[in-house]
């Protein structure tokens, strides 16, 4: 496996230990002319002659002189070069020592021609996707929602001021190159209830911890809010940080850097707020978010604009996609971009959220806001027999088609769920199906930025 990786194509290496090869070799050919020269010149007899003769090991035949310094050779040449190069990378390895260096110098290399990726949305969906898509390219970028109002993340929101950090946490766990010992760290949840301290009743991860006033917090979302600290409020910087720390492969950036709150108008026309409240609320028609100033981030729209493709979802529609969706001047900017829009729709609805919810559905809900023309392709899963979990009260999402208003985007239909969990993509499946409905447009970006303007709602 390990030489069948350092003899891929594309990875760099092969080249340039041939051209260091041939360089050996009329250098080789440089000191063996002196050396015939000096022994030609030497006194026959002379104790320098034979010294010369011995080295070059006259006394044996030609052919096997040449077989065994050539072989010798060679080999002390690959020796060194393997573990020169070893001795200069280890010491800024950031991977698991465990994973052979030319498998990290495969990813690095291999995966960097990857296309530009840029996934938008939150919680569990989100992160399922990157760890499949991080597979194919190393040129990604989660831009992400921070409307979350619950648990954890909201006790910091509301006690610091920040941000909400949860999703964006489970973003740069899925992208992590350490993963998983990082994650199980940066996941990890102090016993107990967020924002609490021993609460009765309230069941313990560890029942020899008492819980405390760190109680229900994960560290991960501990560790970015020192971060901000850290950058002075920065919150965008913050993040930024984080990525570096951890070593992600891509990116992980928030949709805005503002404190966003959630809010919902219902079919029976009566609203909520907050994103929790909303995550719970039945048969949501609309959500908005406020302050209605906010700006996205510059890192978001950067990566926007180079994209060669976009990716809405998986998600809850209504409370991880669409609040990235709504940011001012998100939606927009992938209306300008050149790349190619994929909305992967769930394979399973959410019980309040999208109870009943069938494909078009989704694709009306996401025109209700405004933003159902962005999608160029759809992609829906056509596997209906996955195990559901326990406990599970949802339904798969039913096929559908085409959505009542607007022209219908391109369905592509594959088996994308997850075999033993009928609620959740599988990662790989629905990786493999967005690149390849990226190498059916022609592996480039779609179209110039202005051939979006003349679209329709």
């Amino acid at each position: 496996m390990n030489l069948r990786r350092w003899l891929t194509v594309g990875i760099g290496v092969k080249r340039w230990l041939l051209v260091a090869f041939i360089g050996l070799i009329i250098l080789a050919l440089g000191v063996a002319h002196v050396l015939r020269q000096v022994s030609a010149a030497l006194p026959p007899g002379s104790l320098l002659g034979d010294l010369l003769d011995a080295l070059t090991l006259q006394s044996l035949p030609y052919e096997l002189r040449g077989l065994i310094l050539g072989t010798l050779g060679a080999t002390l040449f690959l020796v060194g070069a393997y573990r020169l190069v070893r001795a200069l990378v280890d010491p800024f390895a950031l991977w698991d020592r465990d994973l052979p260096m030319v498998e990290v110098i495969y990813q690095k290399r291999f995966l960097a021609r990857g296309p530009r990726v840029v996934a938008l949305g939150g919680g569990t969906g989100l992160s399922t996707l990157l760890r499949g898509l991080k597979e194919h390219t190393s040129n990604l970028t989660a831009v992400v929602t921070v409307a979350d109002d619950g648990g954890s993340t909201g006790v910091l929101r509301t006690e610091l001021g920040i941000p909400a950090v949860g999703d964006i946490r489970n973003c740069i766990v899925a992208l992590a190159d350490a993963e998983p010992l990082m994650g199980r760290l940066l996941q990890y949840r102090f016993p107990g209830v967020a924002g609490s301290h021993a609460v009765a009743g309230e069941p313990s991860r560890d029942l020899e911890t008492p819980p405390s006033s760190l109680g229900g917090h994960a560290v991960g979302n501990l560790l970015l809010a020192a971060l901000v600290e850290l950058e002075h409020g920065d919150f965008e910087e913050a993040v930024r940080e984080m990525n570096r720390v951890l070593a992600v492969r891509g990116r992980v950036v928030p949709a805005t850097g503002a404190v966003l709150t959630l809010h919902a108008r219902l079919d029976d026309g009566s609203e909520v707020s907050g994103q929790s409240r909303v995550a719970k609320a039945d048969r949501v028609d609309r959500v908005w978010v406020t302050p209605e100033d906010c700006r996205p981030t510059d890192d978001a729209l950067r990566a926007i604009a180079d994209a060669e493709v976009i990716v809405l979802g998986p998600g809850s529609l209504f409370t991880s996609i669409l609040p990235v969706l709504l940011v001012p001047g998100i939606a927009e900017a992938i209306d300008a971009s050149g790349a190619l829009v994929v909305y992967a729709c769930n394979v399973a609805t959410q019980p309040g959220e999208t109870g009943g919810f069938d494909l078009a559905d989704h694709l009306d809900a996401l025109g209700r806001h405004g933003v159902g023309r962005l999608p160029d392709v759809v992609l829906g899963n056509n596997r209906f027999n996955a195990v559901p979990p326990p406990g599970w009260v949802g339904e798969p999402v039913r096929l559908r088609w085409p959505p009542a208003a607007g022209p219908a985007p391109r369905l592509v239909l594959d088996d994308l769920v997850d075999p033993v969990n009928a609620h959740h993509h599988s990662p790989d499946r629905l990786a493999i199906a967005i690149m390849s409905a990226w190498e059916r447009e022609g592996g480039h970006r779609r179209r110039p930025a202005v051939a979006r303007a003349g679209r329709t709602a």
